[in-house]
C-alpha cells in the first residue's frame, strides 16, 4: 500500500509514538501510514519516551509549541480553540495505540503527559476498513491526524 501514499507538507510537525506493542502486531498500521503521508513527521517506538533523545529535544526546543493528542476534560477541543499561528512551530504527538496500552504509553512518558492537551469533536465513523475500530466514532490514527489538518 505505501506505493500509493503522497506526501503532503504541513506546517504543523506530528510526532507519532508508536506503542511497541502495535508495531509487532501489525507493519502497515495508520501510525505508519500517517508518517508516510506527512513530510514533517517523525516516528518513534517505545513504551516510554520519559528518556527518548529526540522527543526530549523536541519538547526542550523553545521554537516548539508541543502538545498531545489526546482527549479528556482538560483537553483544549481544537474546534473551538486552534493551535496558535506564531513564529514558532507547532508539534503534535500522536499516541499510535490501542486505548489501553496508549493510557500506559502517557503514564509511563512524563514528559509527554505534561504536554497541553489537544483534541477535536466530529461526527465521523471510522472508514479505516483493515482494522475495526472499538467503538462508534473512534478513529484511526491517520483519520485523527487528517481531522486535526482539517480544523
Amino acid at each position: 500500500m505505501c506505493k500509493y501514499i503522497k506526501p503532503i507538507r504541513t506546517k504543523t510537525k506530528f510526532v507519532v509514538l508508536m506503542h511497541t506493542h502495535e508495531f509487532k502486531k501489525i507493519k502497515n498500521g495508520t501510525g505508519h501510514f500517517t508518517h508516510l503521508s506527512l513530510e514533517n513527521s517523525e516516528l518513534y517506538v517505545g513504551v516510554s519516551f520519559a528518556e527518548h533523545k529526540a522527543v526530549n529535544a523536541l519538547l526542550e526546543d523553545e521554537e516548539n509549541n508541543c502538545y498531545v493528542l489526546y482527549p479528556g476534560d482538560e483537553s483544549a477541543v481544537l474546534n473551538d480553540n486552534p493551535l496558535p499561528v506564531d513564529k514558532k512551530q507547532n508539534v503534535i504527538f500522536l499516541i499510535d495505540s490501542t486505548w489501553h496500552n496508549a493510557k500506559k504509553l502517557l503514564r509511563d512518558s512524563p514528559n509527554i503527559q505534561a504536554l497541553p492537551k489537544v483534541s477535536f469533536t466530529h461526527t465521523k465513523n471510522s472508514e479505516f476498513k483493515i482494522k475495526e475500530q472499538p467503538m462508534e466514532l473512534c478513529l484511526s490514527t491517520m483519520e485523527s491526524t487528517l481531522c486535526v489538518l482539517e480544523l
